[in-house]
C-alpha cells in the first residue's frame, strides 16, 4: 500500500495539520502518548473538543477515494454513560454551532455516536441514537433530484405503510447506509479501519469486517474527531430540532492512532 497521507497522529505532538476547537468546556490535551479530547462535567453550557485538518475559514477538505483511515482509539465510559456525541471520520462540515456560516447539503463517512434524545433515524430499521458506522451524501444528483418531492414525501412518511415502501428509494438516493454497534466497545480499546473506495466502503473493528456498504460519498472532504454535548433531531416524518445536553461526568475521547493511507 502506498502511504498517500502522513500519520495524523500516533504518539507523538500534534501534526501540523491539525486545527484544534475548545469550545466551552471542551479541551484537547496530550497524555501518556494519547490525544485527549474531553469534555469537563457539571455543566449545562455547549462544549465541544475536536480536531480537523480543515479551516472553518476555506474548508480546505484533502481526502477522496480510494484510502484507508485507520483510528485507535477509546472512551471514557459506554454509549450508556456518555452524553452528546462523538466520533471520528470524513465530513465536509455542512453545520456546527461554533461555525459562523451557512450550513450547506452533508456529506459523511465515519464512526459516529449520539446519546438520547439524539435522534437522526436516517436508515430504515435502525435507531435514531447510538454507536453506528454510517455513510450520507445529500450533495449527489441522486439526492438533489430528489428535492422537488421533500415537502411531500415529509408528509408521505408519516404513513407507516408509505414509510416501509418508500423511505428505502430516497435512503439509496442520499447514499445512506448505517449499522448499529454494541455500544460497550466505545469504552475499549479499539482499532476502527474504515476503507473508502470509488465503489463503496468497509469498516471493520480489530481487523474484522462489521460493515460493508456500496453506498459512500465521491466529493472531497476532511477528516475530523470530536466529542461534545449537543443533539440533533432529523427524522424522515419532519422532525427537526437542535440542543444541549447536561453533562453529569467528566467524559473523553482518547486516540492513539489516526493514519490515512491509499488504497
Amino acid at each position: 500500500m502506498e502511504h498517500l497521507y502522513e500519520t495524523l497522529w500516533r504518539n507523538e505532538a500534534l501534526s501540523p495539520v491539525w486545527r484544534v476547537t475548545e469550545v466551552g468546556h471542551g479541551t484537547v490535551r496530550e497524555s501518556k502518548g494519547k490525544l485527549i479530547l474531553a469534555v469537563a462535567g457539571g455543566h449545562a453550557d455547549y462544549s465541544n473538543a475536536q480536531i480537523t485538518d480543515y479551516t472553518y475559514e476555506r474548508l480546505d477538505f484533502h481526502y477522496r477515494p480510494p484510502l484507508r483511515l485507520t483510528v485507535t482509539a477509546s472512551a471514557s465510559g459506554s454509549g450508556a454513560t456518555l452524553r452528546g456525541t462523538a466520533g471520528f471520520g470524513f465530513w465536509n462540515h455542512p453545520f456546527s454551532p461554533d461555525a459562523k456560516r451557512l450550513p450547506h447539503l452533508p456529506r459523511s463517512l465515519w464512526w459516529f455516536f449520539g446519546s438520547p434524545p439524539n435522534e437522526m433515524r436516517l436508515a430504515q430499521d435502525v435507531p435514531g441514537s447510538g454507536w453506528k458506522a454510517a455513510t450520507l451524501d445529500a450533495t449527489r444528483p441522486s439526492a438533489l433530484a430528489l428535492a422537488p418531492f421533500a415537502l411531500p414525501a415529509v408528509v408521505l412518511m408519516r404513513i407507516p405503510p408509505l414509510y416501509a415502501r418508500l423511505w428505502g428509494v430516497i435512503q439509496r438516493g442520499l447514499r445512506i447506509s448505517e449499522k448499529l454497534l454494541d455500544p460497550a466497545l466505545l469504552a475499549e480499546r479499539h482499532t476502527y479501519t474504515l476503507d473508502w473506495r470509488l465503489d463503496g466502503a468497509t469498516f471493520a473493528i480489530d481487523g474484522v469486517t462489521i460493515h460493508e456498504t456500496p453506498f459512500a460519498p465521491r466529493g472531497r472532504v476532511g477528516f475530523v474527531a470530536w466529542i461534545d454535548n449537543q443533539y440533533a433531531i432529523v427524522t424522515p416524518q419532519g422532525k427537526f430540532g437542535f440542543g444541549i445536553v447536561p453533562v453529569e461526568q467528566d467524559q473523553w475521547l482518547a486516540l492513539e492512532e489516526v493514519v490515512i493511507e491509499s488504497l
